[in-house]
Formats: structure tokens, sequence, C-alpha cells
């Protein structure tokens, strides 16, 4: 047998050896390669839910932290008109108030007019029951009759003495003692004089009187109360009378506009409750020095007020027969901060944070005031900011992309 023949057996008969033992060890080598298959899949699927449960972290830390910064509202000043009227809130006041107290001790008897009453210079408005004063009265009265008997008694004595020392009867020591008693007497009658017009002035004061024409504002007494002299300690006032015709109305008018003030230049007072209507006066003096705490100068302006529809202590404006020339800036009234330092605006800066600025405050418009300085037309501030906002702070703008804001795919 040749060497070729002897290989090609020897594969044979080996083929033939690995067919009969291939059905015992295929199905065994296939179960290993699908564990593992199986393996490498849970390994890969707890892999990608770990990856995903971190970026749901990072995107809700993200989130988190955006929604931490306060979303704001923003304005921007505006410009008003170039030349205006001069318009400054203003307090009107009675032109003359006076609170009125009792000037003796009694109960009170009667009173006759009451809030409201319109009054003259002089009009009675209550009595008061003295009864200790007229006591006293009637006492000193008493005493000076008395007075008056040993002033007379001592007269005719001491012209009798002076008789008889023309005859030398006495001598001249004695006739002096009773001159000296003469005087003394006449001494105590004036002091029994003076005491009875005291307390004639005292039970006088039973009498409240109207010390000027008016309106009774106040009535702080009843019937039967107990009244005590003056206006300390437990003493209260009992009436209180101001005069409405004319007014006196006080404005405090920013040292810009200080220069346009000139006594006897009209002035028009305004009131919301009389929409349309303007009540004329002028101008009658001003303090001639500015308030170092306002900056301001004090006004005063008296308006006729025959009618009495305005009335005192009310708030008004005041419209001055002057324009103003330069250009201002407005804010609307809900963007002001009014901090312990002075009004500040809560600014937003390129940054996207707040500066809170100092601003200097002019004219009131009710739902906007006038700013002198802090500001620009540029900028903008924030609307009703929280007493909580504080400088360098970060803010999102409302309705602008912030750069806080999470990168999507995070």
């Amino acid at each position: 047998m040749s060497p070729t023949d002897v290989l090609n057996s020897r594969n044979e008969t080996e083929r033939q050896a690995g067919d009969g033992h291939e059905p015992h060890h295929h199905p065994v080598r296939k179960a290993g390669l699908l564990v593992a298959i199986v393996v490498l899949v849970l390994v890969v699927a707890g892999a990608v839910t770990i990856a995903s449960k971190f970026g749901e972290k990072r995107a809700l830390a993200a989130e988190t932290e955006r929604l931490a910064v306060p979303t704001v509202s923003i304005t921007h000043p505006k410009q008003e008109q170039n030349q205006e009227d001069l318009v400054l809130p203003a307090s009107v006041q009675a032109y003359k108030e006076s609170p009125i107290y009792a000037r003796t001790n009694g109960y009170l008897l009667h009173w006759y007019r009451d809030i409201g009453s319109h009054v003259r210079k002089g009009e009675l408005l209550a009595d008061i029951d003295t009864p200790e004063v007229d006591q006293e009265l009637m006492q000193a009265r008493a005493a000076r009759q008395q007075t008056q008997a040993q002033l007379g008694l001592a007269k005719s004595s001491a012209e009798r003495w002076e008789n008889l020392r023309k005859s030398d009867s006495v001598s001249q020591q004695e006739v002096d003692q009773q001159v000296s008693t003469y005087q003394q007497a006449q001494a105590n009658l004036a002091a029994s004089e003076a005491n009875v017009h005291r307390l004639e002035e005292m039970e006088s004061f039973k009498h409240i009187y109207a010390p000027f024409s008016g309106v009774l504002t106040k009535r702080l007494i009843d019937v039967g109360a107990l009244i005590n002299a003056g206006n300390g300690g437990s003493n209260h006032e009992l009436f209180d009378v101001a005069q409405v015709d004319p007014l006196r109305v006080y404005v405090n008018v920013p040292q810009t506009y200080s220069p346009l003030m000139q006594v006897g230049m009209k002035a028009y007072l305004l009131q919301g409750e009389y929409a349309g209507q303007k009540f004329e006066g002028k101008v009658v003096r001003t303090a001639d020095a500015i308030d170092p705490s306002t900056r301001t100068l004090l006004t005063e302006i008296d308006v006729p007020n025959p009618t009495g529809k305005i009335l005192p202590g009310a708030y008004a404006q005041v419209h001055f027969d002057a324009k103003v020339d330069a250009p201002r800036l407005t804010l609307p009234i809900n963007t002001l901060l009014f901090r312990a330092e002075g009004p500040r605006a809560a600014v937003v800066g390129p940054d996207n944070k707040v500066h809170l600025r100092p601003i200097a405050i002019g004219r009131d418009y009710g739902s906007a005031v006038e700013v002198l300085s802090g500001v620009e037309m540029n900028d903008e501030v924030v609307m009703n900011p929280a007493d909580s906002l504080e400088d360098g702070q970060p803010v999102n703008v409302a309705g602008k992309k912030s750069a806080q804001s999470p990168k999507s795919g995070e």
C-alpha cells in the first residue's frame, strides 16, 4: 500500500470517528453562546438605564437651578413732552384752626353747637357749671365788705387822732400808728378788690365762645363731663374751630422748579372728586429756603372757598401758571423700592443681574412719578420688585431667553 493510500485511510477513519461524537457536543456549544448573549444584553440594558437616570438627574438639577432664579417683568422709563404745565401735589389746610379748652373747673352744663356748625366770632358754644368758683366769689365779696368796714374805721380813727395831736393830747407816734393802720386797710381793700375781680373773670369763663368765625370740626365733650382748666395733664379739648374761607394750600416745590415760584403768580387747585373744576388762587409766600431733608421749597397758596366745597385736610394738586421746558423721565409707581437709605429702582444689567440704583423723585402724577436722576431711557427697570430683592441678584426676564437655561441634550 502506498503512503498516499495510508494517509487517506487515516483521514477517513478520523472523520468517521468525529461523526460519531458530533451529536453529543453541538447542543452544549449553542447553549453557552445563548447565555453569553443574554448576559451581554442585560449588561448593556443596565448601562443604558443607569446612563438615562444620570442624565435625568442632571436635567432636573439644571431645571431646579433655573427655576430658583426669580423671573421678573421689566419696563423702560418714559420721556415726557418738552413743555408742559407744572403740576404738584399739595395739602389743604384751614386758614386758621384753634382747639378750645376750658379756663375754669366745673361740669359741662350745656353745649349749643355740634360738629359741622358754622359759627360766628363771639358766638356761645357751651356753658360750664362752676360751683366751687361761685362759692369762692361769694366769699371774696364778703371779705371785701369786711375790708371796706375796716377801712372806714381806720380812716375815722386816723382823722380823730390827728385832731387830738393839734391840742397835744396825743403823741406824734400814736398819730403815725393810726395813719399806718388806715393805709394798711386801704391796701387790704385793694387786694380784696383784685381777688373779687379775678374770681369774676374765672366765673366768666363758664361761658365758652367762638374765638373767630368758622366751622366746628370737633366736639369732644358731653353734658355732665368733668372739666379741668388748661390744656395739660387730664384736661381735654372741648371744641375745635377752623376758618375755611380762604384756605391755605401748602406745596413742596422741588428745588429744580423753585426759581419759578413768584409771590402773586396764579395757581389752580385741582381735586379728583371735582373733575374738570379749577379753584383759582395765588402764591402768597414761600419759605425762601430749601429744606435740606427733601430738597424742596415750601410754598403757600391762598384759595378762596366761599361755598365751603373744598375741605381742609384734603389732598389736592396745584396747577401752576408756569411751563416746564426741560424733558423729564417718568417711571410707574410700582417700580419703586423705598429703602431706609432712600428710593431705589431695580435695573437689570446685561449680565441679567439686578442693580439697585438710587433715584431722585420729582413730581408725583399718581400712577407714575418723575425721576430726576438715576435711570436712563434704555434701562430695563423691574416692575413690582420684591422687598427681598438684593443688589447683584441674578434674575430671568420674562419673554427673554435666559442665559441660565439648561442646554438641550444635557
